[in-house]
């Protein structure tokens, strides 16, 4: 069977037949942060805070581990279907983790970007969101990028949407529509495809995250909670992946 690998410059090792021993970029479903709260009898907010707390410290780490991209998924299209209380819980902490990390990220070098659909999102949330981008848009040392009201579906979607437009307006035609292009609409457009994505808690489905981009990501799941999910416990991760075998629907010459 032929491989359906994309063959744009997003995929430098495709193209050139390496198999990449180090994972680029690294996404991660940060799952169980209401489990380990509810595990000691405590409030669902203060596992997603004790979660905020997690995610300062694996941004710290991360490129120290070769990961040159970092993306995490915060907060689902379907997340809305949770309490009031949580969903104004999680967008205060999104809020606060914004206002007192935007310094520290940009004195390590650390640009800041957020993917999904922000037209739901609080006014003053949005303006913190656009403001950090700004702020550390030039930062190179490690581009780390936030889920919000991200789903996969919806942001296919809404990429199909404005490719439908353009066709219908004239300014493209059908015959231009390639996995290139779709790739170049989505909210991930200026990013590589992860690498490797890692899910938390002992959850082994995809949950709607990151679904164009993943066709030939590795993924791993582990049992541990987000909050204790721990740098040590990502390094060993890492180190795994650079021991697989990536073949991208080719074969290993013998």
């Amino acid at each position: 069977m032929a491989s359906t690998e994309k063959t744009d410059p997003k995929h430098p090792a495709h193209l050139h037949g390496a198999t990449p021993r180090t994972a680029d970029h690294v996404a991660i479903i940060m799952d169980g942060n209401g489990r380990w709260a509810t595990n000691r009898g405590w409030p669902r907010l203060v596992g997603h805070r004790k979660g905020a707390e997690r995610v300062k410290e694996i941004v710290r780490c991360a490129p120290d581990l070769g990961i040159r991209w970092l993306t995490v998924y915060a907060f689902s299209t379907e997340n809305w279907k949770r309490s009031t209380e949580e969903v104004l819980g999680l967008m205060s902490i999104f809020a606060r983790y914004i206002e007192r990390e935007a310094d520290r990220l940009a004195a390590e070098g650390v640009r800041m970007r957020f993917i999904g659909d922000r037209s739901r999102l609080d006014a003053k949330l949005q303006r913190l969101m656009t403001g950090i981008e700004a702020r550390t848009a030039n930062l190179t040392r490690l581009n780390f990028t936030v889920a919000i009201n991200y789903g996969g579906r919806d942001e296919v979607a809404r990429a199909v949407r404005e490719i439908a437009e353009d066709v219908a307006a004239g300014r493209l035609a059908a015959a231009a529509v390639t996995d290139a292009l779709i790739s170049s609409r989505l909210d991930t457009g200026d990013l590589p495809d992860p690498d490797l994505v890692i899910r938390t808690s002992g959850e082994t489905r995809t949950s709607n995250f990151l679904l164009w981009q993943t066709a030939y990501a590795e993924y791993e799941f582990t049992q541990t909670l987000w909050p204790d999910f721990s740098p040590d416990e990502l390094a060993q991760i890492v180190a795994r992946f650079g021991n697989r075998e990536r073949r991208f629907g080719g074969v290993v010459a013998g």
